[in-house]
């Protein structure tokens, strides 16, 4: 089996390389930008990575799919962050989510070697819940970001149904990595813990969100690849969610520094949700469930900002690429 990744950069992508590796899976992949500095780019020494961006090179990135021909593609590329979808950029998350990406999807329908096409969803068009979402709960994206992750998602399952393409749709809750986005909460509380900087905790901390170790979506990934259903969906989550508050203690405790001593409490975020949580029944059904608790999780990205003292003088806002 060989395996594309598009969005080919994108530090859970990344994490998904290292486990198929492992399992002596071929794997490259195609990004928009170049490899990022080390403590970003954990990747392993025999993956290949072309730069090309879908929407202004998608020639080029035809070229390299035609020439490495591969079996499968498990797709990462999308304009991310729900919370920095609102705002003057808010219309690139149409323009990348809603047109770039079926531009490519309308060209591998020709492709006479793609099997599988599973495209990395998002918790976040569910909306906020109260009790574990299934995959047919209905759609309730509250931010520019979610609609256009859902619109996209739609619109593969209609490819599937009237063309036949072989879509899969993975919806993970949050992913933690070595190499995610300095922005998002667990590594930017590693990095303000280890290195005494002050982390903003939005609302408290009283939101709930669904962690998930990218150890553990790689291998929801690769069950949906390996026996998974062509043209379903599958929620990959916990079973229960966490408050951010506790998440935030937790690596406290692991950095072994008081929580008072990095943490200030600030308004909550525009058009935060307040709990994420996903019914994953169907990819258990698969023989999947998650390994990787959220304490030992916290604890390998706690590790890794120790590894990288230049992490602190690193950027962490998110930013809109074009």
């Amino acid at each position: 089996m060989k395996v594309c990744f598009l969005g080919g950069g994108n530090p859970h992508a990344l994490a998904l390389v290292r486990h198929f590796t492992a399992q002596d899976i071929d794997c490259f992949g195609i990004g928009r930008g170049p490899a990022k500095p080390a403590p970003l780019w954990q990747a392993p020494k025999a993956y290949r990575y072309y730069q090309a961006h879908l929407g202004h090179e998608i020639h080029a990135a035809f070229m390299i799919m035609d020439y490495e021909r591969p079996d499968v593609m498990v797709c990462f590329a999308a304009q991310g962050e729900g919370a920095a979808s609102f705002g003057p950029q808010s219309w690139r998350f149409y323009d990348t989510n809603c047109a770039m990406l079926p531009r490519v999807v309308e060209q591998l329908r020709m492709s006479p070697y793609l099997k599988r096409f599973v495209q990395i969803g998002t918790s976040e068009l569910y909306g906020s819940c109260e009790q574990p979402v299934a995959e047919g709960s209905p759609l309730k994206p509250s931010s520019p970001y979610a609609v256009s992750k859902a619109a996209f998602d739609q619109h593969l399952q209609i490819m599937h149904e009237v063309y036949g393409f072989p879509m899969q749709i993975v919806r993970p809750s949050n992913c933690l990595t070595r190499g995610m986005q300095l922005h998002r909460i667990v590594p930017r509380a590693a990095i303000c813990a280890v290195y005494g900087q002050k982390l903003q905790l939005h609302g408290g901390g009283l939101a709930k969100k669904s962690f998930l170790d990218s150890e553990d979506l790689a291998r929801a990934v690769l069950a949906v690849i390996e026996r998974g259903a062509i043209g379903e969906i599958y929620n990959a989550g916990p079973l229960e969610p966490t408050p951010i508050r506790e998440v935030v203690r937790c690596v406290a405790d692991r950095a072994d520094v008081p929580m008072e001593k990095f943490v200030e409490e600030t308004t909550a975020r525009v058009g935060e949700d307040s709990t994420y949580w996903l019914d994953s029944s169907r990819l258990r059904a698969l023989g999947w469930k998650p390994r990787v608790t959220l304490s030992v999780a916290i604890e390998r990205i706690v590790d890794w900002a120790r590894a990288y003292p230049e992490l602190a003088h690193m950027p962490h806002e998110y930013s809109v690429t074009p």
